[in-house]
Formats: C-alpha cells, structure tokens, sequence
C-alpha cells in the first residue's frame, strides 16, 4: 500500500470539480426509487408487478399505486443506469487528468462495489441493485470509446432484448406444461397461506427472514439478471455514456432543447404507461396477459418518461432561480451511495421483525406518507452532513478502497 500512497495524482475529485447538474439528477434519482422501493420494503415480492397480489386496490390506495406507476416505476431506475453510464466516462476523464490509468481504477472501484451489493442483498434487502450496477460495469467499459450515436444504437439494441424474452414466454404460455403453468400463476398471485408464510418470515429475526432473502437474492441474480438485467442495466449504461458525450447530462444544450426533450418525452412516454395500466386493470391482472406482454408498455415508455424528467432537471439546473432545491437535489446525490443503503436501513427498521416489524401491514397510502417523511429527512441530512464533511460515509469508504489511500473527510 505505501507504493501507491506515494501517488499524489491518485485522488479521487474535489467538490469543487463536481458538475452539478449530473449531482442533481443523481439526487433526484434516488429520491425517487423509494417510491416504487417500499412496495417490495412492505409487501410481499409479488406485490411489485402484480399490485393484486396483495393489499387494498380501491379508492386512495389504487390511485397511489397508479400514480406510482405512471411517474416512478422503473423510470427512476432509468435515470441512475444512466447516470451510472456517464458516470464510467467522467470518472475516465479524471483519471486521464491526473494522469492515471482509468481501467485498473474502473475495475478495482467495481469490484469494491459488487462486494458492497453482495452485503447489502444477502444481509438486508433482496432488491439490491448494487451487483447488476457492478457486472455491468466491468462489461459496458469496453464501449468507452465508441461514438455517441454507436454508443446509442447498441445501448438501445441491448435494452430491447428483454423485450424480445418477455413476448416470447407470453405468446408461448399456450404450449407451457400445465403444471409449470400453474405454479406460475401462483407465484404471481400467492394464495393465503403462501402470503401468511412470507408474512411470518419478515416479521421474524434477522436469521429467520434469510429463508426469503437469500432464495429472492439468488433468483434476481442468476435467472432475472440474465434475461432482464444484463441487458437493461447495460443498455441504459450506454445510452447515458452517449447522452455524456453529447452533452445533454451536463446541462450545455440550449434551453429550447431541453424543453423538446420534455414534450417529447413525456407525450410519448406517459400515454404508453397510461394505456399499459387500463389495459393491465382491464385484464384483470391475469398472469397469461400481464406478466410478460402486458408489462412491456411501461418497461419501454419509461425511458421517455425518464428523458422528460432529464429535460426538467437539466432546465433547474441552468437557471438561475430553485437554489434551494439545486443544493437539495445536489446534496442527496453527492451522497447517493449512503443515501440508497440508508433508505434500506430505514426500511427494513420498519417493516421487518428486527425492527417495528410492520411488514403487511401497511396500505399503499401509508407507505407513501412515509416516503414523504424518508425523503424530508434524506434532504436535511445530506445537506447538513456536507456542510462538515466532504463525502458521505459510504462514498469515503468507496473512494478509500478504490485509490487504496485514506481519502480526507473534513474541508
């Protein structure tokens, strides 16, 4: 280790060379999961993509869930693969800069990171996305040098594949065995005594809750991964590592540009979503239908509904009014690391048996009423944390182990 603390050049940015716009979007991105989060936090994992499967669906609580739907299901997940993906290219710039080798920081900082993802998964919280952000990393780097528009067509290539799997497992239902059918259908809508047992588990011990940890962490890390996340997560990665070279992440375009790119993404966007929800409710949720096809206008219309939301940002970011939700959205995402383990904390405090053990136990009104609260508290910390300190905890501990030298944490 004293070879390498011998580097002066071998640091990671200072606050001073952060671009705030990319900072904002960052925050304002992981802000947002939570709101699509808790549902797996809360309820049962069907729950997520079969909002039948469990809880109350009328009045106020079915009115949640769609707005959920409609403005954050996977559209936030969106942005922070973006993100993620220029994130890769300005972390090689600085690296350039300072006259280091990227690649070797690139795989040791994501090595480090699917370390972080493996805890986090296996010892708090299936919905880990930290491990598919790591793998496709190491893969995604090898496009680093691609041009923006090549960067966009494979980027938008890879995040089609999943769509291709999902129609053909829907319109090959038809020749499935009826047994595999069955158990199908009642994976997406547990009956009441699958429902009760996963209830129990959660509202165990920490060891107790692992018989549904570790089974979930393991399928959405092989099965899901290979089929879904690979090429969505990587796909994304590509599209923002083309979005970095044009400039759009780092608020450079025009004014009038970024207000196309809202029109353009929402009106294509949310009547997709929109439709894709009365079609889903019409269907009555039926596996046949919604699992794979009916899931596929938001899986594709949330990457415009989220390029609307990168036109809204970036127009914040350029003006000269909203400085105080610029130092929210920017300190939330300077700390977006510790900030998405510590909603996990938070979470898991209070729906699992280790904590206040509410799991099941609250409707879709409540949950949001306490992302709300989660969110207010996100805020006032990461800004009164930076005031004092120049990384959140995590991202020191992340730097630390990626330059292989004690970063400095006070100004």
């Amino acid at each position: 280790m004293s070879s390498i603390n011998e580097q002066p050049l071998l640091t990671p940015s200072s606050p001073s060379e952060r671009i705030l716009s990319i900072d904002m979007l960052r925050g304002f991105a992981v802000l947002g999961i939570l709101i699509m989060n808790i549902q797996s936090f809360s309820m049962i994992f069907e729950a997520y993509m079969n909002p039948t499967a469990y809880g109350d669906l009328t009045g106020a609580n079915k009115w949640v869930w769609i707005i959920s739907h409609l403005l954050a299901n996977e559209k936030f997940m969106t942005l922070f693969s973006m993100l993620f993906g220029a994130g890769i290219l300005l972390f090689i710039e600085k690296a350039n800069a300072k006259g280091r080798k990227p690649g070797p920081l690139h795989y040791r900082r994501n090595f480090w990171l699917l370390l972080f993802g493996m805890a986090h998964a296996y010892l708090l919280w299936y919905g880990d996305i930290l491990v598919a952000y790591s793998l496709c990393a190491f893969f995604v780097y090898l496009f680093r040098n691609k041009k923006a528009s090549t960067l966009l067509n494979i980027g938008i290539i890879f995040f089609l594949v999943p769509v291709v799997f999902y129609l053909f497992f829907g319109f090959s239902l038809q020749f499935w065995p009826e047994e595999q059918l069955e158990m199908s259908k009642l994976n997406w809508k547990p009956d009441t005594e699958m429902v009760q047992k996963d209830n129990d588990i959660m509202r165990g011990s920490w060891s107790e809750q692992m018989e549904n940890r570790v089974p979930t962490t393991l399928f959405m890390q092989t099965f899901l991964f290979f089929i879904y996340m690979f090429w969505r997560v990587s796909g994304l990665m590509l599209i923002g590592m083309a979005f970095y070279k044009w400039d759009i992440l780092t608020a450079l375009k025009s004014k009038q540009f970024y207000i196309r790119l809202i029109f353009i993404g929402f009106l294509l966007g949310l009547p997709v979503v929109g439709y894709g929800i009365y079609k889903n409710f019409s269907m009555e949720w039926a596996y046949e239908y919604s699992m794979f096809i009916g899931s596929q206008f938001n899986y594709v219309a949330s990457v415009f509904v989220s390029i609307g939301y990168i036109g809204i940002i970036m127009l914040i970011a350029k003006s000269h009014s909203f400085k105080l939700w610029k130092k929210v959205f920017s300190s939330v995402g300077r700390m977006a690391f510790t900030n998405y383990i510590l909603m996990t904390i938070i979470c898991t405090f209070i729906f699992y048996g280790h904590g206040l053990g509410l799991y099941g136990q609250i409707e879709r009104t409540g949950q949001i009423l306490l992302v709300f609260g989660i969110w207010i508290f996100l805020m006032i910390m990461s800004m009164l944390w930076l005031k004092y300190f120049r990384f959140g905890p995590l991202e020191w501990l992340w730097r630390t182990l990626t330059y292989w030298k004690v970063q400095p944490m006070r100004y």
